[in-house]
């Protein structure tokens, strides 16, 4: 079962980056999209939206049918395609997939990692979902303080977190902990789950190492 989970995991996660670069890609390419999405409130109310959805997954996958289950991921990946598109407005497309080929290369080493390590990575969440929460206030804070410095390490220990993630949710699905879900259904939480790591580690490079179009 562990390694049919972690192959249908998988899988899902790619359909939904797939799912999310596509639709990014498409947006970036129509300008009417683009300034519907960017101007006004579009924006944040999709990011509501996104964040909406995570947290409905989380907390109803249990009593989501798998369909159901699917939908909903497929339709968080679009949404957040929609917001992504202008990563391909701001930077050079060659640029993009050398910054996805890198994350995708960390992200592996530590998906690895997790899936080998015999220490139990259990004992690390709390520490780094309190970090994460640490960043976010972080974030926020320098909004209004708009330090280069500050956001550069911020976005330093944020690659660091999702690395670590990265590893403990692989070893999740690994030792597949939800036993009182369905497969199908635990392998949709479990692919948003990488999906999240892999998008924050992307975006997290991109802005360090990406080359932008000015």
């Amino acid at each position: 079962m562990k390694n049919k989970l972690m192959s249908k995991s998988f899988l899902w996660m790619f359909i939904g980056l797939l799912t999310t670069f596509a639709t990014g890609y498409f947006v970036s390419h129509n300008e009417t999209m683009l300034i519907s999405i960017f101007s006004g409130y579009t924006y944040f109310i999709f990011a509501i939206v996104e964040i909406a959805l995570v947290i409905f997954l989380s907390a109803r996958v249990h009593k989501m049918n798998s369909t159901t289950a699917r939908i909903c991921f497929l339709l968080y990946s679009f949404i957040s395609g929609l917001t992504f598109s202008s990563i391909f407005v701001v930077y050079e497309i060659t640029s993009i997939l050398y910054v996805f080929l890198i994350a995708a290369l960390v992200f592996l080493v530590f998906g690895l990692i997790g899936y080998f390590t015999n220490i139990d990575l259990t004992k690390f969440s709390s520490f780094l979902l309190m970090a994460l929460f640490a960043v976010i206030i972080c974030l926020i804070v320098n909004i209004f303080i708009g330090s280069e410095k500050f956001d550069l390490a911020l976005t330093i220990v944020s690659i660091l977190i999702f690395l670590g993630f990265t590893a403990y949710d692989v070893q999740r699905i690994k030792r597949a902990v939800d036993y009182d879900l369905p497969e199908d259904n635990l392998s949709i939480i479990c692919a948003l789950n990488l999906y999240l790591d892999y998008i924050n580690i992307f975006m997290d490079l991109l802005s360090l190492i990406g080359n932008s179009k000015d």
